[in-house]
Order: C-alpha cells, then sequence, then structure tokens
C-alpha cells in the first residue's frame, strides 16, 4: 500500500535519508520511498500499514503536523506523475528556452524550428545584438514556463 507524507517543502530527501535510517535502525516494514519532481511538499511511501509509516515519520521535525495525508494511493493514480512525456513533443516554435549546455550555456532564446528527425532545435538567442539562428541539440535546452 502506498501512502503520501506531508513534508517541509525543498525537504523532502531529507525526510527520506531520516526515514530510511530509521527503517533500517528499527526494522520498520517499509519497502520503498518516493520522491515525485513534480510533487513539492510530499514523497510516497510503500509500507504494510499506515501505522508503520506513523511510527517512522514520529520525532521527524521536517514532517508537517497531519503528517499522512488519510487514504492510500492507487497505482493507477501515479500513472500522470510516472509517465514521462517524449522531449520533442513538449519543444514548439515560439517557445521561450534556456540552453543548458554548449557554449551559450545560460542563455535565453526563443524556438524557430523544431526538426524532430534530427531531435535538434533552431533558436534565437534574445539578448543578442545580431539576431543569428543557432541550431543546437533539444537536450541541450529547458523551455521556460512564463
Amino acid at each position: 500500500m502506498i501512502y503520501t507524507v506531508r513534508t517541509t517543502v525543498g525537504q523532502e530527501s531529507m525526510v527520506i535519508d531520516i526515514l530510511a535510517a530509521k527503517t533500517k535502525r528499527e526494522g520498520l516494514e517499509i519497502y520503498s520511498m518516493a520522491l515525485m519532481p513534480g510533487l513539492k511538499g510530499y514523497i510516497l511511501i510503500e509500507a504494510d500499514n499506515e501505522n508503520t509509516v506513523q511510527r517512522g515519520i514520529a520525532g521527524i521535525n521536517l514532517v508537517k503536523s497531519r503528517g499522512v495525508v488519510p487514504g492510500q494511493v492507487k497505482i493507477e493514480e501515479l500513472g500522470a506523475i510516472l509517465s514521462s512525456k517524449p522531449l520533442m513533443e513538449s519543444i514548439k516554435p515560439d517557445q521561450k528556452v534556456e540552453l543548458i549546455a554548449g557554449p551559450f550555456k545560460g542563455e535565453k532564446a526563443r524556438v524557430i524550428r523544431v526538426n524532430e528527425t534530427k531531435e535538434e532545435v533552431t533558436v534565437e538567442l534574445l539578448e543578442a545584438t545580431v539576431k543569428i539562428p543557432v541550431t543546437t541539440k533539444a537536450e541541450y535546452i529547458r523551455v521556460i514556463k512564463d
């Protein structure tokens, strides 16, 4: 059974580390713990029952006051979180992106063209004096949410 636990935002991995040590030390029946990138302030714990989870999180200051969210999580509900969208499907022309690798690392740009077969993206640097198209691998960019 999978249970959701509320934590302090940004401290999810610390809670997992503390809980992992406590599980090992006390021999709790906690089978797995998951930290989801899109799920801030929560961790998922697979255990035999809710009491085991309650015993595990007891005394951990980074767990919110009402630690365990009531009810269990079904595997089907996690499908949207666990499935990854192909990178090329998420990149569209006119999107703002940031280059995360290569000679223009850290620069912001606008997507001009997307070549799905070669997995390349042609961008135009926003802060450049002269607008020159730059072609780079799609994995070297990150879409900026505006």
